[in-house]
């Protein structure tokens, strides 16, 4: 079921959360968001009236409003690991020189929930906030920690666009799965299908339609299917273009709970710096792990991710 003013409501929030620094105007909304003029005059001025933007008295032009930082908190109740994590990431961030950034799952969908030391990381394409398919091969860091059932729901989405079943596919995913799972943390591997999603978020958009990111995301997830996406032997003295190094954050229950990662890595990687920058993910997850045990009375987890 799909509620048109609803999305409509939804794709100005999209907008707003992707560039929150910026602030925008009546005229260039309604070219960017594709509305009408009184239809967008009213949507905004109705949510500025309950606090969800924010209107200047002398430009007229709307921003974030304090409504959404409240909603924001009420949505940290949803990830209270969120809480702990944030300085920790803020610190590794600068510790590496990587931005550094926390992955959630919800329902179907992979969230960006927020990242840290992206250069230039409000024109950044991979912004706060998107969202990418929960299907493979996406979501491995979480998924090699899952029942046997969700594992192979999993395996089975990377089939879902493919006229017929391909083996070789199937039998690439769940190496790299094994592999996550085995060694604590997953890595990425740049490709093209990374640069062509990265071209297209970047564009300038006569219309701003949360339908045209996920038909982008999608044909990404797709595209990957067909690259070489996992790192799944890491050998000493090689060199590598990684896109991504990722590691699971337990809290209350046997699988992970969000994923801290590094990325934004622009120039090629040793095997011995792909092994270093792990385990510092490593410790930092293992951190806020215990810090959310002690601070939100989680049960304690096991001192280290579980292994096959």
């Amino acid at each position: 079921m799909f509620s048109k003013p609803t999305a409509r409501v939804l794709a100005i929030l999209d907008l707003f959360m992707s560039h929150p620094s910026k602030a925008y105007g009546l005229t260039e909304l309604t070219r960017i968001l594709g509305l009408n003029k009184a239809t967008c005059h009213a949507i905004l001025s109705t949510m500025a009236r309950y606090g969800f933007l924010a209107q200047d008295s002398r430009s007229k032009a709307y921003r974030l409003g304090p409504s959404i930082a409240a909603a924001g908190m009420s949505a940290f109740a949803q990830f209270p690991v969120l809480e702990v994590a944030r300085p920790r990431l803020e610190a590794l961030s600068k510790e590496l020189q990587l931005g550094c950034g926390l992955m959630g799952r919800s329902g179907d969908q992979l969230v960006l929930l927020t990242n840290y030391g992206i250069p230039e990381r409000l024109e950044f394409p991979f912004h706060q906030g998107l969202r990418l398919p929960n299907a493979a091969p996406l979501g491995a860091a979480f998924i090699a920690w899952s029942s046997p059932n969700k594992l192979q729901q999993w395996l089975d989405s990377a089939q879902a666009h493919l006229p017929e079943w391909d083996e070789n596919l199937d039998k690439r995913l769940r190496i790299s799965v094994i592999g996550i799972r085995a060694r604590g943390f997953e890595v990425t591997l740049i490709s093209e299908a990374e640069a062509a999603l990265e071209r297209e978020l970047a564009k300038p958009k006569e219309n701003w339609s949360l339908e045209e990111v996920a038909e982008h995301v999608q044909h990404y997830r797709e595209s990957l299917c067909r690259s070489h996406y996992h790192l799944d032997r890491i050998e000493e003295g090689r060199q590598y273009q990684v896109a991504n190094i990722a590691v699971p954050i337990f809290a209350s229950g046997e699988e992970p709970e969000l994923v801290i990662s590094a990325g934004s890595i622009r120039r090629p990687v040793s095997a011995q710096d792909i092994l270093a920058i792990a385990d510092r993910l490593k410790l930092a997850a293992k951190e806020i792990s215990e810090a959310a045990t002690a601070t939100l009375s989680y049960p304690q987890p096991d001192q280290d991710p579980p292994t096959a």
